[in-house]
Protein backbone atom coordinates (compact mmCIF):
# COMPACT_ATOMS: atom_id res chain seq x y z
CA UNK A 1 0.00 0.00 0.00
CA UNK A 2 2.98 2.59 1.02
CA UNK A 3 4.92 1.49 -2.04
CA UNK A 4 1.56 2.25 -4.37
CA UNK A 5 1.11 5.84 -2.52
CA UNK A 6 4.76 6.50 -3.64
CA UNK A 7 4.59 5.74 -6.77
CA UNK A 8 1.46 7.58 -7.27
CA UNK A 9 3.52 10.82 -5.98
CA UNK A 10 6.31 9.99 -8.01
CA UNK A 11 3.85 9.64 -11.36
CA UNK A 12 2.07 12.69 -10.06
CA UNK A 13 5.49 14.60 -9.78
CA UNK A 14 6.49 13.63 -13.29
CA UNK A 15 2.97 14.58 -14.55
CA UNK A 16 3.40 18.21 -13.12
CA UNK A 17 6.40 18.65 -14.64
CA UNK A 18 5.48 17.72 -17.72
CA UNK A 19 2.54 19.87 -17.47
CA UNK A 20 5.26 22.96 -16.34
CA UNK A 21 7.31 22.31 -19.74
CA UNK A 22 3.99 22.35 -21.81
CA UNK A 23 2.85 25.70 -20.17
CA UNK A 24 5.93 27.03 -20.84
CA UNK A 25 5.07 26.65 -24.38
CA UNK A 26 2.11 28.24 -24.26
CA UNK A 27 0.40 24.58 -24.51
CA UNK A 28 -1.97 25.21 -22.31
CA UNK A 29 -5.11 22.98 -22.85
CA UNK A 30 -2.04 19.96 -22.63
CA UNK A 31 -0.54 21.13 -20.07
CA UNK A 32 -4.38 21.10 -18.19
CA UNK A 33 -4.14 17.37 -18.98
CA UNK A 34 -0.98 16.59 -17.79
CA UNK A 35 -1.99 19.01 -13.97
CA UNK A 36 -5.43 16.89 -13.96
CA UNK A 37 -3.81 13.20 -14.66
CA UNK A 38 -1.28 14.61 -11.77
CA UNK A 39 -4.15 15.69 -9.52
CA UNK A 40 -5.57 12.43 -9.85
CA UNK A 41 -2.60 10.26 -8.82
CA UNK A 42 -2.46 12.78 -5.54
CA UNK A 43 -5.34 14.80 -5.28
CA UNK A 44 -3.92 15.99 -2.09
CA UNK A 45 -1.41 17.99 -3.68
CA UNK A 46 -2.52 21.53 -3.72
CA UNK A 47 0.14 22.93 -5.50
CA UNK A 48 -0.82 20.72 -8.57
CA UNK A 49 -4.40 22.52 -7.76
CA UNK A 50 -3.10 26.03 -8.43
CA UNK A 51 -1.01 24.89 -11.79
CA UNK A 52 -4.39 23.13 -13.41
CA UNK A 53 -6.14 26.73 -12.03
CA UNK A 54 -3.59 28.67 -13.89
CA UNK A 55 -3.99 26.68 -17.41
CA UNK A 56 -7.97 27.30 -16.91
CA UNK A 57 -7.12 31.40 -16.11
CA UNK A 58 -5.04 31.40 -19.11
CA UNK A 59 -7.91 30.06 -21.30
CA UNK A 60 -10.66 31.92 -19.97
CA UNK A 61 -12.71 29.21 -17.70
CA UNK A 62 -13.09 31.50 -14.65
CA UNK A 63 -15.25 29.05 -13.06
CA UNK A 64 -12.81 25.86 -13.29
CA UNK A 65 -10.26 28.30 -12.27
CA UNK A 66 -12.36 29.22 -8.79
CA UNK A 67 -13.26 25.23 -8.19
CA UNK A 68 -9.40 24.35 -8.31
CA UNK A 69 -8.48 27.34 -6.07
CA UNK A 70 -11.24 26.81 -3.34
CA UNK A 71 -10.10 23.14 -3.84
CA UNK A 72 -6.33 24.53 -3.48
CA UNK A 73 -7.07 26.42 -0.10
CA UNK A 74 -8.78 23.87 1.74
CA UNK A 75 -5.92 21.94 1.79
CA UNK A 76 -3.48 24.51 2.24
CA UNK A 77 -4.88 28.09 3.25
CA UNK A 78 -1.84 29.43 2.93
CA UNK A 79 -1.22 29.58 -0.69
CA UNK A 80 -0.71 32.54 -1.78
CA UNK A 81 -0.91 32.02 -6.09
CA UNK A 82 -4.26 30.02 -5.44
CA UNK A 83 -5.86 33.26 -3.21
CA UNK A 84 -4.08 35.21 -6.18
CA UNK A 85 -5.32 33.23 -9.09
CA UNK A 86 -8.72 32.91 -7.50
CA UNK A 87 -8.98 36.65 -6.87
CA UNK A 88 -8.71 37.30 -10.65
CA UNK A 89 -11.49 34.97 -11.37
CA UNK A 90 -13.65 36.50 -9.73
CA UNK A 91 -13.14 39.88 -11.18
CA UNK A 92 -14.21 37.97 -14.37
CA UNK A 93 -17.34 36.71 -12.67
CA UNK A 94 -18.08 40.03 -11.66
CA UNK A 95 -18.21 39.23 -8.26
CA UNK A 96 -15.82 42.13 -6.98
CA UNK A 97 -16.29 41.86 -3.31
CA UNK A 98 -14.91 38.57 -2.95
CA UNK A 99 -12.48 39.53 -5.26
CA UNK A 100 -11.07 42.07 -2.95
CA UNK A 101 -10.80 40.01 -0.13
CA UNK A 102 -9.23 37.47 -2.00
CA UNK A 103 -6.63 39.25 -3.53
CA UNK A 104 -5.84 41.69 -0.32
CA UNK A 105 -4.91 38.12 1.52
CA UNK A 106 -2.87 37.05 -1.81
CA UNK A 107 -1.20 40.61 -0.73
CA UNK A 108 -0.91 39.84 2.66
CA UNK A 109 0.56 35.78 2.05
CA UNK A 110 2.90 37.35 -0.23
CA UNK A 111 4.19 40.06 2.36
CA UNK A 112 4.37 37.59 5.22
CA UNK A 113 6.42 34.54 3.00
CA UNK A 114 8.62 37.33 1.88
CA UNK A 115 7.49 36.60 -2.23
CA UNK A 116 8.08 38.98 -4.31
CA UNK A 117 5.04 39.14 -6.96
CA UNK A 118 6.07 43.04 -8.30
CA UNK A 119 3.07 44.97 -8.87
CA UNK A 120 1.23 42.38 -10.29
CA UNK A 121 -1.01 41.25 -7.20
CA UNK A 122 -1.00 45.08 -6.14
CA UNK A 123 -2.28 45.98 -9.77
CA UNK A 124 -5.16 43.23 -9.31
CA UNK A 125 -5.82 44.21 -5.91
CA UNK A 126 -6.58 47.69 -7.60
CA UNK A 127 -8.40 47.06 -10.25
CA UNK A 128 -10.95 44.75 -8.26
CA UNK A 129 -11.35 47.68 -5.91
CA UNK A 130 -12.02 49.98 -9.08
CA UNK A 131 -14.52 47.69 -10.52
CA UNK A 132 -16.89 47.12 -7.36
CA UNK A 133 -16.65 51.07 -7.00
CA UNK A 134 -17.70 51.06 -10.30
CA UNK A 135 -20.35 48.74 -9.59
CA UNK A 136 -21.88 50.86 -7.07
CA UNK A 137 -21.76 53.81 -8.92
CA UNK A 138 -23.53 51.99 -11.69
CA UNK A 139 -26.27 51.12 -9.59
CA UNK A 140 -26.14 54.65 -7.73
CA UNK A 141 -26.41 56.36 -10.98
CA UNK A 142 -29.39 53.68 -12.10
CA UNK A 143 -31.50 54.29 -8.86
CA UNK A 144 -31.11 57.92 -9.21
CA UNK A 145 -32.51 57.60 -12.76
CA UNK A 146 -35.44 55.71 -11.84
CA UNK A 147 -36.07 58.27 -8.65
CA UNK A 148 -36.09 61.11 -10.99
CA UNK A 149 -38.37 59.31 -13.40
CA UNK A 150 -41.02 58.44 -10.50
CA UNK A 151 -41.26 61.96 -9.42
CA UNK A 152 -41.73 62.92 -12.54
CA UNK A 153 -44.53 60.24 -13.45
CA UNK A 154 -46.29 60.99 -9.97
CA UNK A 155 -46.24 65.15 -11.08
CA UNK A 156 -47.70 64.34 -14.27
CA UNK A 157 -50.21 61.84 -12.46
CA UNK A 158 -51.10 65.48 -10.42
CA UNK A 159 -51.83 67.77 -13.53
CA UNK A 160 -53.91 65.04 -15.32
CA UNK A 161 -55.96 65.05 -12.40
CA UNK A 162 -56.64 68.40 -11.91
CA UNK A 163 -56.83 68.90 -15.94
CA UNK A 164 -60.05 66.38 -15.18
CA UNK A 165 -61.80 68.60 -12.73
CA UNK A 166 -64.30 70.94 -14.16
CA UNK A 167 -63.39 74.51 -14.18
CA UNK A 168 -60.03 73.90 -13.67
CA UNK A 169 -57.61 76.86 -15.16
CA UNK A 170 -55.66 74.67 -17.96
CA UNK A 171 -53.24 77.43 -18.45
CA UNK A 172 -52.48 77.98 -14.38
CA UNK A 173 -52.12 73.92 -13.89
CA UNK A 174 -49.86 73.16 -16.89
CA UNK A 175 -47.60 76.19 -15.79
CA UNK A 176 -47.43 74.69 -12.37
CA UNK A 177 -46.58 71.47 -14.06
CA UNK A 178 -43.66 72.71 -16.04
CA UNK A 179 -42.35 74.78 -12.79
CA UNK A 180 -42.41 71.45 -10.57
CA UNK A 181 -41.13 69.54 -13.04
CA UNK A 182 -38.04 72.05 -13.79
CA UNK A 183 -37.31 71.92 -10.00
CA UNK A 184 -36.79 68.57 -10.20
CA UNK A 185 -34.83 68.37 -13.00
CA UNK A 186 -32.28 71.16 -11.24
CA UNK A 187 -32.06 69.30 -7.90
CA UNK A 188 -30.92 66.08 -9.86
CA UNK A 189 -28.71 68.34 -11.22
CA UNK A 190 -27.67 70.46 -8.82
CA UNK A 191 -24.51 68.60 -7.51
CA UNK A 192 -21.99 67.65 -10.02
CA UNK A 193 -20.96 64.83 -7.76
CA UNK A 194 -24.15 63.04 -8.21
CA UNK A 195 -24.82 63.07 -11.82
CA UNK A 196 -21.28 61.99 -13.15
CA UNK A 197 -19.17 58.47 -12.09
CA UNK A 198 -17.61 59.48 -9.03
CA UNK A 199 -13.51 57.67 -9.32
CA UNK A 200 -10.43 58.03 -7.16
CA UNK A 201 -7.31 58.28 -9.40
CA UNK A 202 -5.08 55.37 -9.23
CA UNK A 203 -1.57 57.61 -8.66
CA UNK A 204 -3.67 58.97 -5.24
CA UNK A 205 -4.06 55.62 -4.12
CA UNK A 206 -1.35 54.00 -1.52
CA UNK A 207 0.47 50.85 -3.21
CA UNK A 208 -0.02 48.60 -0.18
CA UNK A 209 -3.66 49.24 1.44
CA UNK A 210 -5.01 50.81 -2.19
CA UNK A 211 -7.06 53.09 -0.26
CA UNK A 212 -6.47 57.37 -0.76
CA UNK A 213 -3.55 58.47 0.80
CA UNK A 214 -3.42 60.90 3.98
CA UNK A 215 0.02 61.40 4.33
CA UNK A 216 2.03 60.59 1.41
CA UNK A 217 6.13 59.74 1.59
CA UNK A 218 8.41 58.90 -0.97
CA UNK A 219 11.08 56.43 -0.72
CA UNK A 220 14.80 56.53 -2.09
CA UNK A 221 13.51 54.65 -4.93
CA UNK A 222 11.10 56.99 -5.99
CA UNK A 223 8.18 55.36 -4.72
CA UNK A 224 5.36 56.67 -2.97
CA UNK A 225 3.15 55.11 -0.37
CA UNK A 226 0.90 56.04 2.34
CA UNK A 227 3.11 56.72 5.46
CA UNK A 228 1.23 54.78 7.96
CA UNK A 229 1.30 51.27 5.90
CA UNK A 230 5.15 51.83 4.79
CA UNK A 231 6.39 52.35 8.49
CA UNK A 232 3.89 49.17 9.33
CA UNK A 233 5.40 46.95 6.34
CA UNK A 234 9.35 48.61 7.82
CA UNK A 235 8.12 47.22 11.65
CA UNK A 236 6.38 43.71 10.55
CA UNK A 237 8.03 42.04 7.25
CA UNK A 238 11.42 44.09 7.04
CA UNK A 239 13.32 46.94 5.98
CA UNK A 240 12.99 46.67 2.42
CA UNK A 241 10.95 48.41 -0.41
CA UNK A 242 7.61 46.01 -1.36
CA UNK A 243 7.85 47.39 -4.66
CA UNK A 244 11.40 47.63 -5.60
CA UNK A 245 12.63 45.16 -3.20
CA UNK A 246 15.35 47.17 -2.06
CA UNK A 247 16.67 48.34 1.12
CA UNK A 248 14.51 50.99 3.13
CA UNK A 249 15.03 52.17 7.02
CA UNK A 250 12.11 54.33 8.06
CA UNK A 251 13.81 57.46 8.38
CA UNK A 252 14.96 57.48 4.60
CA UNK A 253 11.25 58.14 4.45
CA UNK A 254 10.72 62.09 3.30
CA UNK A 255 7.23 63.60 3.13
CA UNK A 256 6.19 63.83 -0.85
CA UNK A 257 4.20 67.23 -0.11
CA UNK A 258 3.23 67.62 -3.53
CA UNK A 259 1.33 64.86 -3.36
CA UNK A 260 0.00 66.02 -0.45
CA UNK A 261 -1.57 68.61 -1.65
CA UNK A 262 -2.92 67.41 -4.83
CA UNK A 263 -4.72 64.92 -2.40
CA UNK A 264 -5.85 67.50 -0.19
CA UNK A 265 -7.79 69.73 -3.10
CA UNK A 266 -9.19 66.34 -4.82
CA UNK A 267 -10.63 65.57 -1.42
CA UNK A 268 -11.56 69.10 -0.68
CA UNK A 269 -13.24 69.29 -3.81
CA UNK A 270 -14.63 65.57 -3.44
CA UNK A 271 -16.55 64.87 -0.53
CA UNK A 272 -17.89 61.88 -1.34
CA UNK A 273 -14.60 60.53 -1.05
CA UNK A 274 -15.00 59.65 2.62
CA UNK A 275 -16.96 56.79 1.70
CA UNK A 276 -14.27 55.85 -1.21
Amino acid sequence: MAMSIAKGKASGAQQKERGNQLFAQRKYEQALACYTEAISLNPRQAAYLTNRALCHLKLGAWSQVVEDCRSAISLEQGLTKAHFFLGQALIELESYEEAVVQLTRAHELSREQGKNFGDDITSAVRLAKKKRWGALEEKRLTEQNELQQFLTRLITDHRDRQLEVTGTNAQAVEKEHSERLKQVEQLFQQADETTRKREVPEYLCGKISYELMSDPCITPSGITYDRKDIEEHLQRVGHFDPVTRKKLLQEELVPNLVMKEVVDAFVAENGWVEDY
